[in-house]
């Protein structure tokens, strides 16, 4: 290695679950993150007129990023990291 150049850590990859399947992220990403990169942008039903809803403003205010994390219903995944073992529910369906 060369003087000067820095080495960036290799971050450590967990298992979650997501809407039953099984898939890897990064310690510490975004749940957001991890729903898009997986190809998931539609996150939840507007409970008013039954439109999909993805998310939109990425910093916790607008609630239109709420999925079901570890059981939990509405919980912001813009503002939500990732952890080994964690589920996550999208509530797109019906």
């Amino acid at each position: 290695m060369s003087a000067g150049k820095r080495v960036r850590p290799v971050p450590e990859t967990v298992t979650v679950t997501i809407d039953g399947t099984p898939g890897q992220a990064w310690a510490g990403q975004s749940v957001t993150a991890v729903l898009v990169s997986a190809g998931i942008w539609p996150l939840r039903r507007n409970p008013v007129n039954g439109q999909l809803r993805g998310p939109f403003c990425g910093m916790g205010v607008c609630l239109e990023c709420e999925v079901t994390i570890d059981g939990r219903p509405g919980s912001r995944s813009c503002t939500a990291h990732v952890t080994d073992g964690m589920d996550i529910r999208t509530a797109t369906h019906g």
